[in-house]
């Protein structure tokens, strides 16, 4: 599945960043295969440095070689203020869900993504899952979203280690507000997810309907998933409804809401009132 370097050059940006994203995903799945017995926390921790250095080469080399003259922004490389004056930035994430790569779990990615900040978009996002045998690009061609489930609860993804502080309060007034509004009487639940892109792909494979996240991580977990939730008609912003930007310096982002459309002004109104209760 590589493409010689040459051929890479050939590419559109979004095909560049669906074809750099799988064979990373591909070299990361040849490195846990082969690398043994997983016995312990620390052959984990070796695996997963391992994984997210290579990765990162890999992909450094292929988008150098591809468009030399853009910026990149990844995880593991070394960041400067150079970029905030480029025409063009990749933002890389070689390993999201570095934790879960290393338990042998499915639910990690590559994300690529390429910002252009004067029209201030997002051109290219890929999320891979390697291990799920998928991958999320804008060049899909994206199905109508299905309706709000009325047989279950509404599912709210959050982060297992760093969930909102306010979620079980957010899921009971949303529970309620859906109820009052016959849209579900089901109530609302929570599940854990690993990698940011993992916890997108839940809402667009209808395992889920929305995730929130409110304790801060870097453009590199979010950029790929927000545009590939974009590109599938998902409502993606920060909780206030704001839209996210990139390319900033540090490169953080605050917090993030991705939504089923018609659950977006629920879940806002949700997070709102449990905020100030």
């Amino acid at each position: 599945m590589s493409a010689d370097l040459t051929e890479l050059t050939g590419l559109t940006d979004a095909e560049l960043s669906r074809q750099v994203a799988r064979e990373a995903g591909e070299l990361l799945l040849e490195l846990r295969a082969g690398f043994g017995p997983i016995s312990d926390k620390e052959a984990a921790n070796a695996l997963r440095k391992q994984a997210d250095r290579a990765s990162h080469v890999m992909i450094m080399e292929r988008l150098s070689a591809a468009r030399p003259a853009d910026a990149i922004l990844s995880e593991e490389g070394k960041d400067n203020d150079s970029r905030l004056s480029a025409d063009r930035v990749w933002i890389v994430d070689p390993l999201d869900g570095t934790f879960e790569y290393g338990q042998g779990r499915v639910d990690f990615a590559v994300h690529i993504a390429l910002w252009e900040p004067g029209p201030r978009t997002l051109s290219a996002a890929t999320v891979d899952l390697p291990a799920q045998e998928l991958t999320r690009s804008v060049l899909d061609e994206a199905p109508a979203l299905p309706a709000l489930p009325t047989d279950r609860p509404i599912r709210v993804v959050a982060s297992r280690s760093r969930p909102p502080a306010t979620l079980p309060q957010t899921v009971e007034v949303l529970g309620r507000l859906l109820g009052e509004a016959g849209i579900n009487d089901h109530g609302v639940e929570i599940i854990d997810v690993g990698s940011v892109g993992a916890k997108v792909n839940e809402i667009l494979s209808g395992h889920a309907e929305a995730y929130v996240h409110d304790t801060g991580f870097y453009e590199w977990d979010v950029a790929a998933p927000y545009g590939v939730a974009h590109h599938y008609g998902l409502v993606a912003s920060h909780v206030d409804g704001e839209p996210v930007l990139f390319n900033a310096m540090p490169p953080y982002v605050n917090n993030l809401m991705v939504s089923h459309p018609e659950l977006a002004g629920p879940l806002r109104t949700a997070l709102q009132e449990a905020a100030t209760s």
